[in-house]
């Protein structure tokens, strides 16, 4: 967490403590910080203030927009579009929308893992109600083109003269990509806190006036009844002035990451032989580095990484304790023996070219390690 951002937080653990809907004073200080940073929020997305919901993170919700507006418009039509290589988060929720009678299509990606908005089209039906594309993956960094999949949304939705929500998982995006909604034309967005810098355990929701939504969490009535619970203030105050600070130092900390990125592709495609750049080489968020490495299983780089006090990932935190392969790397037509040596390299603000240097000391020698040990068979890995 950036230091301003736990500093704003502070009073709202113990003299600012208020319940956000309660009348007495010590609430209304807590609704009025509340509203400051629904306003921050916005501003940042170029959007209304009352079209800022918070949530618990990007996991609520994503379920939240697909379930919320596919049940609001379940009399119109039971089918929902998806990329394969969405996070769990979206995956599952359309998963459960398919257990319950919806039809679910899952578009298939290019090489690079990127969506064609004509393949969006062409996908919409008469029945179709909701489609989620995510704007940057959250293991190979390819960005989509949300702006050109949201057009063809609204074009074939006028055709149709039927109301379509398209809504991006934009978890990975902040903080290095635009943010404005109104520039991408997606009628649902979603944020985690934690991804810019913010607290864990605070989300937003981006819904736009006029859009289709049942709530999935009901109870006293909080977020203008689209998402009940006490509000986390010290959270959402937290999330909003991480939010601001992300979007006011995004073009510096871009360029930063950026040249370290392709310093580090540019390295490992030139120390270590057979393996692949996962992802778009230039449509990707500047903080991502994904790579294969042929003979070598992705459990053993991240230990030996580890142990050297390098922290990395073979695919989704969410999923990283998992052994199966990663969807995504599957959905870019990789084999699993590949998939599962694959290696995700994420970059900070704070990351140097002495860290780098580092880095590439030890993932080099480590691989070369790897590959020399023998295979259950006796003989070394190719």
């Amino acid at each position: 967490m950036d230091q301003r951002v736990l500093e704003a937080m502070l009073p709202y653990f113990t003299q600012l403590y208020g319940n956000a809907s309660s009348v007495h004073t010590v609430g209304q200080e807590a609704r009025y910080a509340l509203d400051g940073a629904r306003e921050r929020v916005a501003r940042v997305l170029n959007c209304r203030n009352r079209e800022i919901v918070f949530t618990s993170g990007g996991t609520e919700s994503d379920n939240a927009a697909i379930q919320g507006a596919a049940t609001a418009l379940e009399e119109t039509g039971r089918h929902v579009i998806t990329a394969s290589t969405e996070h769990h988060a979206v995956l599952h929720a359309c998963q459960v929308l398919e257990n319950r009678g919806w039809e679910v299509t899952y578009l298939p990606v290019d090489d690079f893992g990127q969506v064609d908005p004509q393949q969006v089209y062409n996908a919409i039906t008469n029945e179709t109600t909701v489609v989620s594309v995510m704007y940057a993956n959250n293991e190979i960094g390819t960005i989509n083109p949300i702006a050109d999949i949201s057009a063809a949304v609204k074009t074939r939705a006028a055709e149709f003269n039927r109301t379509i929500v398209m809504h991006t998982d934009a978890v990975q995006a902040a903080g290095y990509l635009d943010l404005d909604v109104r520039k991408l034309g997606v009628d649902m967005l979603t944020l985690s806190g934690h991804k810019f810098y913010g607290p864990k355990g605070v989300g937003v929701l981006f819904i736009r006036r006029g859009v289709p939504f049942l709530p999935l969490i009901t109870g006293g009535g909080q977020e203008r009844e689209r998402r009940s619970g006490t509000e986390n203030v010290a959270g959402i105050v937290g999330l909003a002035v991480a939010l601001e600070l992300a979007d006011s130092e995004r073009d510096a900390i871009g360029a930063r990451c950026l040249a370290l990125r392709d310093r580090i592709i540019a390295e490992i495609s030139r120390r270590i032989p057979n393996c692949v750049l996962n992802g778009h080489p230039t449509e990707r968020l500047p903080n991502n580095v994904n790579f294969s490495f042929a003979g070598v299983e992705g459990e053993p780089v991240l230990l030996g990484l580890d142990l050297q006090g390098i922290a990395a990932s073979s695919g989704s935190a969410c999923s990283s304790g998992s052994l199966e392969p990663s969807h995504v790397l599957l959905a870019l037509g990789q084999t699993a023996d590949v998939a599962r040596g694959s290696l995700r390299i994420t970059l900070g603000k704070d990351n140097n070219d002495s860290q780098v240097d580092r880095l590439m000391d030890v993932l080099v020698g480590l691989v070369d390690d790897l590959r020399a040990l023998p295979t259950l068979s006796g003989t070394a890995n190719d």
